[in-house]
């Protein structure tokens, strides 16, 4: 069911991989809800990817972008712009890799070169995006910019690994240039933190699963879907959250403000 809550808007989403990424539930959501879309994701995952599937059903461009390239971003600003004919209403920062985690690095034994690129694509991209649209004063007023984040940035979760630290990173830029872009341009800028969802990234933690059901338990309402994400991502792009900036949003059926359930107590008995 569509409730035109987009209509006439214009938006990037960056970071839609396939038809498990959030990114791809979003850009789906977001089209259905009336608004015009430019796909981006770097080279080497418009290769891997099935991105072009996502373009076809959403009949939106797909502009390639390192989002750690400034020369790629800018690129990607100005294309978009001439596509739409204008300004644009909407981001979707959906951009996460840890290269320490995919070489089985513990977080105690961490190669920092390895590190140092995690938190470019993870976190510092996010600034890269916002200030490349700050420059070329590609958003309009009251636009709307959200970032994938994850309650690993204030709380410990051992096998999250270096992540936790560009999340941390991550929300604090969106806390920092949401400041400067409302100032500016009456624009928001949030994170959302979702609950575990089985998506190529976050299945690549390990302990994944057991992961995923310990959160389950641990959330009144259950683990969130990808799909009710997406939901909530056009209700944070949308004029009924005009208001709403430099918040981390917590998006995971309870999970953030339960000490304990009953559910887990009963295990442990």
């Amino acid at each position: 069911m569509s409730y035109n809550l987009l209509k006439g808007k214009k938006g990037i989403i960056f970071g839609a991989l396939n038809d498990q990424s959030l990114a791809w539930k979003t850009a789906l959501k977001c089209y259905e809800e009336g608004a015009e879309l430019v796909l981006s994701n770097a080279p080497i995952a418009l290769r891997m990817g099935e991105i072009n599937k996502l373009a076809e059903a959403t009949n939106a461009p797909v502009i390639g972008a390192d989002v750690t390239n400034m020369e790629d971003l800018n690129n990607l600003f100005d294309k978009t712009m001439e596509h739409f004919g204008g300004k644009i209403d909407f981001i979707l920062h959906s951009v996460g890799m840890s290269v320490n985690i995919r070489k089985g690095n513990p977080y105690t034994a961490l190669n920092h070169e390895f590190e140092m690129k995690t938190l470019d694509i993870s976190a510092v991209s996010f600034h890269k995006v916002l200030q490349v649209a700050f420059e070329k004063d590609a958003l309009n007023e009251w636009a709307s910019v959200v970032a994938l984040t994850y309650i690993a940035a204030q709380k410990v979760f051992p096998d999250y690994n270096e992540m936790a630290d560009a999340k941390s990173l991550l929300e604090s830029i969106a806390r920092s240039f949401g400041y400067h872009y409302g100032i500016k341009n009456k624009v928001r800028v949030n994170t959302i933190s979702q609950s575990p969802t089985r998506t190529t990234a976050g299945s690549g933690v390990k302990g994944f699963d057991g992961f995923m059901n310990f959160a389950e338990a641990m959330s009144p309402l259950g683990n969130a879907t990808a799909d009710a994400f997406a939901d909530y991502c056009v209700t944070i792009f949308s004029d009924l959250t005009k208001y709403v900036t430099m918040q981390n949003l917590f998006h995971d059926g309870g999970y953030s403000s339960t000490g304990v359930t009953q559910q887990v107590v009963d295990k442990m008995a």
